[in-house]
């Protein structure tokens, strides 16, 4: 089974912290969406277990393009109870909009709140306010889903402890299926990169990270990820495809695909992608490849990597392949019978074990 993400570039307002290929445009809509469902229509597709739409601000372009790309892909055979989730942003929502998602078959929506107080919203430049996102949220409801992710970012700019706790209550207060917490990372080629920013040191990034992962326990949320918590049944079969390296087809501006291990990338550019191109990358996985991303990628997942998959898949014992990198985080990773999985410690240093496979 397949995986198909779609990517939307536009947005009402690139946010300071934002790296992710997306932009203010409405020149390029219409075009835009012309080459996408051309490529949709190009591609012969298995049978489809999740779809996701994601930007940029999907919804923030009008909705019939959201159906335009909803009807190209009913060719598709898609299975009955298919996750198909759409990203949006508090501020680019209504009811109608949100019932048209719902009756073109968008069964899961994931809202980009990112923090509970104004003033941090304000310096994250998002382009809405609390209020707009409660808002916004009650229409969610209404428009009968009942799949919900919130987007959640601790670790920001005068953000103290007391605030992220203050959020977190809030936000697990209206019961969503699904809570996405990540640190914020300042990354290059981004405004926030080349300010001087009062970000919480390193010690209060844990303590934040720590006790969300206790303070989402106790409300219902089981850790399944890093950075996701879901209530029992909700977590997202998508993204569990990424980390169990499950195939999957990227459609759009930048998107990347693993079909058949391999992976490929479009063009990052608009006018040549409007123009018909989109494959410009490619790369046929070693065995060595596929080695490290099973474990790179699995064990970012709480339950770990299993032996006996790794066993069948590759022919090979994990625990022989990988005994010097074992050995060195010994008191970072926990092997059980048929699993290894990174501990508390192990997550808090996780890029550097992950590192390690490569």
């Amino acid at each position: 089974m397949t995986s198909l993400y779609i990517h939307i570039p536009f947005c009402k307002r690139k946010c300071l912290y934002c790296d992710f290929l997306s932009f203010p445009d409405t020149e390029h809509i219409n075009e835009y969406f012309d080459a996408l469902i051309k490529e949709i229509n190009a591609f012969d597709c298995k049978r489809v277990k999740s779809i996701f739409i994601g930007g940029g601000t999907p919804s923030y372009v009008d909705s019939g393009y959201i159906v335009r790309i909803m009807d190209a892909l009913s060719r598709y055979n898609i299975d009955s109870n298919a996750e198909i989730t759409i990203e949006a942003n508090p501020g680019t929502l209504d009811l109608e909009k949100l019932k048209t998602y719902r009756s073109c078959g968008i069964n899961r929506i994931s809202i980009g709140l990112q923090a509970w107080q104004n003033d941090l919203l304000k310096t994250l430049s998002r382009i809405h306010t609390r209020e707009e996102f409660l808002e916004n949220f009650e229409n969610v409801l209404k428009a009968g889903f009942e799949n919900i992710n919130i987007d959640l970012m601790f670790s920001l700019p005068h953000q103290s402890y007391d605030m992220w706790l203050d959020t977190l209550e809030n936000v697990t207060a209206l019961e969503p299926a699904h809570i996405s917490a990540y640190s914020l990372i300042v990354e290059e080629n981004t405004p926030f990169y080349d300010m001087s920013l009062d970000l919480p040191d390193d010690e209060t990034d844990r303590k934040m990270y720590h006790n969300a992962i206790a303070f989402l326990s106790s409300r219902g949320y089981k850790q399944y990820e890093i950075s996701n918590f879901a209530k029992e049944g909700f977590h997202s079969v998508h993204n569990c495809v990424y980390w169990q390296r499950g195939e999957y087809k990227g459609f759009g501006l930048g998107a990347a695909s693993l079909i058949d291990n391999c992976r490929m990338k479009n063009t990052e550019n608009l006018c040549d992608y409007i123009n018909g191109a989109t494959v410009v990358e490619s790369e046929r996985l070693t065995k060595a490849d596929r080695m490290a991303e099973y474990m790179f990628l699995g064990l970012r997942m709480t339950k770990g990597v299993s032996i006996s998959g790794f066993k069948k898949e590759f022919d090979e014992d994990m625990l022989i392949k990988y005994r010097n990198v074992f050995e060195k985080y010994s008191d970072f990773i926990e092997i059980n019978e048929d699993s290894i999985r990174l501990n508390e410690k192990g997550i808090d240093i996780s890029n550097m074990i992950f590192c390690e496979f490569l």
